[in-house]
């Protein structure tokens, strides 16, 4: 009986130019993604003069924009109407009343935006309520 002892050619994977492949890739939707800010809320707050207080880990923000429109904790709501936003702020807090809300309204909000954000805050039952404000040295 006669056995061969046949040597096996050792298969090798070069992965040379997958690496090349992905790193283009990489390169290509580096380049054409966009990093602007759209989504971030801009409010310009009134200016006052006062200490800074620190803030909690949790808090609710009701933020008005220029134009009325309301966020809360940055996010966006679909209307302007008072029962939108209780339905907003007592999701997020669930039903928690203790917690902090803040107010932040650029200085140029509607008046009528602000009080309807405190009334609702007042119908929900939030006692624990600020307004943000910048210091009125910073320009």
């Amino acid at each position: 009986m006669k056995l061969h002892n046949t040597k096996k050619k050792e298969l090798t994977v070069n992965i040379t130019p997958l690496i090349d492949v992905v790193f283009l890739l990489l390169i290509f939707f580096m380049v054409s993604t966009s990093f602007t800010r759209e989504t971030q809320i801009e409010i310009e707050l009134p200016k006052a003069t006062g200490s800074q207080l620190e803030l909690e880990e949790q808090v609710v923000e009701i933020s008005i924009d220029s134009e009325g429109n309301f966020y809360v904790n940055k996010k966006p709501l679909i209307n302007t109407q008072i029962e939108t936003l209780r339905r907003a702020i007592l999701k997020l807090s669930d039903g928690n009343t203790k917690m902090p809300l803040i107010i932040s309204a650029d200085a140029k909000a509607p008046y009528q935006s602000v009080v309807t954000a405190m009334d609702a805050a007042g119908q929900e039952g939030f006692s624990n309520l600020k307004m943000a404000t910048r210091r009125a040295n910073n320009e």
